[in-house]
């Protein structure tokens, strides 16, 4: 802006002839211009905090998301599992008895049969000790038949002294009933028919309480004839343990199998109860698989499962659920219904396809690592544009390998981000980048 001075400035400045009149530019006031600049900070501020990016959002490049479609299709509830070829039934060989390894007869690896022998082993001690409950058994045998035979004494004693007895009141009581009829005629003096009555009743006194004294004898001899025969079973089982004790140091095989895990020498020293091998059934086998905790609740005793395996499809069953949680999953034990793949071998990892429910409609989202991190709680749903997400809350419910169902939440064509949410959890918006 160009200001004329007035005519009193005009007249304090000399002219010079031949110039044109000076002409003196006037400046802003410093108030106006310190206003000036701070109206420009703030808008360069507003427009800073505009275009800065938001704490609760992040820009991502488009390369790293996985975008997926939400539609509508048949959910297969089925669980594909990673299992363990075991054997049906295993039978383990421990030793019983401790002692020295003299002889083993069989090699790792060879098929046996019920009975066979497998390894010899021996321990003075332990035959030191068997011989000595040998002869502190028979020792107390042979109290318990002395024992016995005292009693089977008494009985007879008793027996005899009540036969006598009879003997005694049957001679009695003929003379008593030759003389009563005689002394009523005065034949026999009283005095000598008052003796014969005398000895008739205490030869019938004598008889009851002889038999009285028997049966009394008897009822207790019976009970200690039943004490007597039981302490014998009792020794005998005693030393018939201690004699298999000593018989375990033959080791047996206890069923017919594979012997597995068999790798005791001969001079070696064996503990009780250490493990000496197993015996695994032949010809039969059973999976064992690692299932996700979070099927606990669903996967059930009886459930039908499938196995392709050389271009067939084998049946199997769940046999055995081990409910225990480890490292966040529980096992399951699944049995062949029908015949068995040929060839499997212990140890081997086969692909079984475990059947939770029958086949239904749903909306569908495709099954990704952000489930992991979100739980199934909440989404990035994508919006029409492609250029942002941002964060929803949903209802997801049953998960196969491919697919997850949709309860709530989410319809049939828009799309969410299937990929691992690392970094992510805390955002609720994405700034989607693209090149």
């Amino acid at each position: 802006m160009s200001v004329v001075r007035m005519k009193a400035e005009e007249a304090a400045i000399p002219l010079t002839p031949g110039m044109d009149r000076a002409i003196v530019r006037r400046r802003l006031p410093r108030r106006l211009m310190l206003a000036l600049a701070a109206g420009a900070l703030v808008v360069l501020g507003g427009l800073f905090w505009w275009a800065a990016p938001r704490g609760s959002s992040q820009t991502v490049p488009a390369d790293r998301l996985t975008i997926s479609d939400v539609k509508r299709g048949t959910f297969d509830d089925f669980l594909p599992l990673r299992a363990r070829v075991t054997p049906l039934l295993t039978v383990y060989l421990d030793a019983v008895e401790g002692g020295r390894v003299d002889k083993v007869l069989v090699e790792d690896g060879t098929s046996v049969v019920k009975g066979q022998l497998l390894a010899v082993l021996s321990n003075a001690e332990l035959q030191l000790s068997t011989l000595r409950d040998e002869a502190e058994v028979a020792n107390q045998l042979n109290n318990l038949r002395t024992t016995e035979l005292n009693l089977a004494r008494t009985r007879l004693d008793n027996q005899r002294n009540v036969t006598e007895a009879e003997t005694q009141l049957a001679k009695a009581k003929r003379l008593y009933d030759l003389q009563e009829p005689l002394s009523s005629r005065g034949f026999v003096a009283g005095k000598a028919f008052g003796d014969t009555r005398d000895d008739y009743l205490n030869a019938q006194k004598k008889l009851h309480e002889l038999r009285q004294a028997q049966s009394t004898d008897e009822r207790i001899q019976s009970s200690q004839f039943a004490e007597l025969q039981a302490s014998g079973h009792s020794l005998r089982s005693a030393l018939a343990v201690a004699h298999d004790n000593l018989d375990q140091l033959n080791l047996r095989a206890p069923v017919a199998g594979q012997l597995t895990a068999f790798s005791i020498q001969v001079g070696q020293s064996m503990n009780r109860g250490e493990r000496l091998g197993q015996i695994d059934s032949p010809g039969h086998t059973k999976l064992t698989a690692d299932v996700d905790e979070y099927y606990l609740g669903r996967v059930q005793k009886g459930q039908s499962a499938t196995l392709d395996q050389d271009g067939h499809t084998y049946r199997m069953k769940v046999a055995k659920i081990y409910p225990q949680v480890k490292n966040g999953t529980f096992q399951v034990d699944l049995w062949f219904v029908g015949p068995e793949p040929t060839g499997m071998q212990r140890g081997q990892t086969l692909q079984p396809r475990l059947t939770l429910g029958d086949p239904s409609p749903a909306r569908l989202i495709p099954n990704g690592s952000f489930y992991g991190d979100t739980g199934g709680a909440w989404v990035f749903v994508v919006a029409p544009d492609g250029r942002s997400a941002v964060k929803r809350a949903v209802r997801l419910g049953r998960r196969n390998a491919d697919f997850i169902e949709v309860l709530d939440g989410l319809d049939p064509g828009e799309r969410v981000i299937t990929s691992p949410y690392t970094g992510l959890a805390d955002k609720d918006r994405l700034d989607i980048a693209r090149p």
